[in-house]
């Protein structure tokens, strides 16, 4: 009888002390579960500002442009010489502002050279021209907070013509006349393009560029050539190129 009381007694005491450490387990839990859930927001937090940082709103960049231009020229008896199209070095510049992830602006500046080589009264000519083209462009864009990002530009661009001169080697053919290149000082056209930009950091300030840009002109290149002994090989036509480019852009 008195071994039924103990193991009663035992077996009550040990019921209770198991309703004491649930109600301790239960009253801890939600302290634990708001730890949890506060680091489970910091990792997630810092997750995503790693795969989408915040938008840098200016950017600098510096780019090599390979540009492909021809030049239609006139002969000495006013027939046209068709020109090819030749391939000349480019370099530019850029700086940027970027209005939301999508939507910026950007202002260039570029410098190339056109050439092109024609053969006239059994002369061998090199026309060489070089510009300054200041391209102003709004830019739209799939994401720029992305690590791979696709744009596409457009705007008006203004170029200026900062030399021209001809090469002339041969003996000819004995004609008192000599062939120049008189180029308007500036003109005006439409610039676009599209672009692929691909961060190079975590924090996806830095990126390689690739892209491609056009140029319509809508001014005739051709100027006024006041020489009674000479005569301008420019054809009254405007400017047109094709480039492409490879660059690194940096964002602040």
């Amino acid at each position: 009888m008195m071994n039924m009381k103990n193991n009663k007694f035992r077996n009550l005491l040990a019921f209770l002390t198991f309703l004491i450490f649930a109600n301790s387990v239960s009253a801890s839990d939600p302290t634990k579960a708001r730890e949890r859930a506060i680091v489970l927001n910091k990792v997630v937090f810092e997750k995503s500002e790693i795969e989408n940082p915040p938008l840098r709103m200016v950017e600098f960049g510096i780019r090599y442009m390979p540009t492909f231009s021809g030049l239609d020229l006139n002969a000495y008896n006013g027939d046209v010489v068709k020109g090819k199209v030749t391939l000349r070095q480019g370099f530019g510049v850029l700086l940027g502002l970027n209005l939301n992830n999508h939507i910026g602006v950007q202002g260039e500046i570029n410098y190339y050279k056109v050439s092109q080589n024609f053969r006239d009264l059994n002369l061998d000519n090199e026309i060489n021209i070089k510009y300054i083209n200041i391209p102003v462009l709004l830019s739209i864009n799939t994401n720029k907070a992305m690590r791979v990002n696709l744009n596409v530009v457009a705007g008006p661009q203004f170029g200026i013509n900062v030399g021209s001169n001809i090469k002339t080697t041969g003996t000819g053919d004995g004609e008192n006349i000599r062939a120049v290149a008189a180029v308007k000082k500036g003109d005006i056209g439409l610039a676009y393009g599209a672009g692929l930009e691909f961060a190079l950091n975590e924090n996806h300030t830095a990126r390689l560029d690739l892209g491609y840009r056009g140029f319509y002109g809508m001014v005739n290149m051709n100027a006024s050539n006041s020489g009674s002994d000479t005569y301008n090989v420019i054809v009254k036509a405007s400017r047109k190129t094709n480039a492409v480019y490879i660059g690194l852009t940096l964002l602040f």
